[in-house]
């Protein structure tokens, strides 16, 4: 016979499957290694985030980026869709809050405590809800929002904080000279000023405490004075900023790549876990 020089029928068979197989769903589990196909970031999953639906990978040097649930990795060369992790029974074995500490399974949220924990603008409530929420339920610690430091005495005048009903407060950008170090120092010298205790972190916007990394830049943008720090950085960024739906879309893009207290800045860790320390001891 002599040789087929053109070869088989190339339309036998499914012409149209894709060359590594079509891709099939599979729940996420942390520890899973996969590769995202439009960025080729390989990593292990660390994280998954249902309410989301993101999870988070980390490569072999350490670096992390969040991807939306769906369509699009490889596993093993093996395409998948990555879907919800599935709800297990009870955890076999302990595992970490978001803060790094160990988690209780099935804990009951305490009773809440006469002490609370003022926390000063909405994305920073929200940034420590992220975090430090599990932990503080569990503790009985309740965080309140406050509008703006200039507000704190009169909050203080009518929580009348005492030995038994402390007070932590965390406020943006306390520094030396500023006029939110200056109602803190009076605070302190105030006669409830033992029962308070005010801490702040150096930067300009809570934004800054996300360490830049996360969200594929090398630094936050310098925003000149006079202009919005949080309009001029969405600027900066190539992202909308004509109004306040806009900042709080980058807000969201901004929280839904922390996942851990390993996604955030030294600075903001300790200044949160001195006012645990201090509302619960």
């Amino acid at each position: 016979m002599p040789q087929d020089r053109y070869g088989t029928d190339v339309l036998s068979g499914d012409w149209r499957a894709p060359r590594n197989g079509r891709a099939t769903e599979l729940p996420t589990e942390l520890g899973m290694v996969v590769e995202e196909v439009t960025t080729d970031w390989c990593g292990e999953v660390v994280a998954v985030d249902r309410d989301i639906d993101t999870l988070t990978l980390e490569d072999r040097r350490g670096k992390r980026r969040t991807f939306p649930l769906g369509p699009g990795f490889l596993l093993e060369g093996r395409p998948v869709i990555l879907t919800r992790p599935v709800r297990a029974g009870a955890p076999a074995a302990p595992t970490r809050t978001a803060s790094g500490s160990v988690a209780v399974p099935n804990a009951r949220a305490r009773v809440a405590r006469a002490s609370r924990i003022f926390v000063e603008g909405r994305h920073d409530a929200e940034l420590v809800e992220k975090v430090w929420g599990d932990d503080l339920r569990i503790e009985g610690v309740v965080v309140e929002y406050l509008g703006g430091v200039d507000d704190l005495a009169e909050h203080l005048r009518d929580f009348k904080p005492g030995p038994q009903r402390r007070v932590g407060v965390l406020v943006d950008h306390l520094v030396a000279g500023s006029k939110e170090s200056r109602i803190a120092q009076n605070i302190a010298r105030s006669p409830v000023g033992k029962h308070v205790l005010i801490v702040g972190h150096p930067f300009i916007d809570v934004w800054q405490a996300v360490k830049p990394e996360r969200l594929g830049i090398k630094q936050w943008p310098s925003v000149p004075r006079g202009i919005d720090w949080k309009t001029g950085t969405c600027q900066q960024l190539g992202w909308p900023h004509r109004d306040q739906a806009d900042i709080a879309r980058a807000w969201k893009h901004i929280l839904g790549r922390v996942s851990s207290y390993a996604d955030l800045e030294p600075a903001l860790l300790g200044r949160v876990e001195e006012l645990i320390d201090f509302t619960t001891g």
